[in-house]
């Protein structure tokens, strides 16, 4: 390999990695306990940016013909409000609002992924940061916190609408249901295993998804981004690679629209699903 194309890999390398690190902040000795501050931080901004318009939009709502933003928020809410009445079985006020809140909080912390690659690292880089990695579902801490909060809700749900002794009555009786006391006693154990496992599969999927197809979006920009990088370092490619760069990029911008809206939408489409599976009682 040439000196050129040595640099060129060992550079593609490094602004990978580089991109892909997180700001951390180390709790206590060794490094067992570790805040992702980034993510932490671009979180805690997108849920100020949510609730201020959302509240804002409340306040301000008329009677009477509403403004292009109004309905646009009205639309966004009536659309969710009906979603949840036709999956949600149960009675419940803490649905809908919790609904419209993942949905429109997985979007927005999504949507950051189309912000240019280089461009939030750089402001970070001037105000003294040496990592800034800026999309909060392409770390696997937040959708792993998330699917575990949807988790315990289930558990909720299923304590509320059904009771203490139905709820874990139906742990040993379903999803196999045999009369006469023998069979019971027989199938529980196995009763229990499959919920059990039914129980811990639901919060693994739910950040696992998310967090894989946001991941994968994040690494194909940043790839992108690198073929004039090496271009660069080629002394001249990045004539050639900037038009290729420019249409890949386009591309990808506009189907990944369609995957982060999509990604938010399961997220909370499972999410009501799960919870009115919880109410049902079998």
């Amino acid at each position: 390999m040439s000196g050129n194309a040595q640099s060129a890999a060992g550079g593609m390398t490094e602004y990978i990695q580089h991109h892909l690190h997180h700001l951390e902040w180390r709790v206590g000795p060794g490094s067992f306990w570790v805040i992702n501050i980034d993510t932490v931080v671009v979180t805690l901004l997108l849920i100020t940016l949510f609730l201020g318009v959302f509240l804002t939009s409340a306040r301000k709502a008329t009677a009477g013909v509403p403004g292009r933003f109004q309905a646009f928020v009205e639309m966004v809410v009536g659309t969710v409000d009906e979603l949840v009445r036709e999956t949600f079985h149960g009675s419940s006020k803490l649905i809908a609002p919790l609904s419209l809140t993942i949905f429109v909080l997985i979007f927005l912390m999504n949507f950051i992924d189309l912000v240019p690659v280089d461009f939030l690292p750089w402001l970070g880089r001037e105000a003294g940061l040496h990592y800034l990695r800026v999309v909060p579902t392409a770390d696997l801490n937040t959708t792993l916190g998330m699917s575990l909060t949807v988790f315990l809700l289930i558990q909720y749900f299923g304590l509320k609408h059904k009771g203490p002794g139905l709820f874990f009555k139906e742990m040993f009786t379903a999803p196999f249901h045999v009369h006469g006391t023998l069979g019971k006693i027989l199938l529980a154990p196995v009763n229990l295993l499959l919920r059990l496992i039914e129980e811990a599969v639901r919060p693994i999927s739910l950040s696992l998804r998310l967090f894989g197809n946001m991941y994968a979006g994040e690494l194909i920009f940043i790839l992108i981004a690198v073929l004039t990088l090496g271009g660069s370092l080629t002394h001249g490619a990045a004539y050639a690679f900037g038009p290729v760069q420019l249409v890949v990029d386009f591309a990808w911008t506009a189907f990944h629209i369609l995957v982060i809206t999509l990604q938010a939408f399961i997220f909370m489409m499972l999410t009501i699903v799960y919870l009115s599976m919880a109410a049902e009682q079998h």
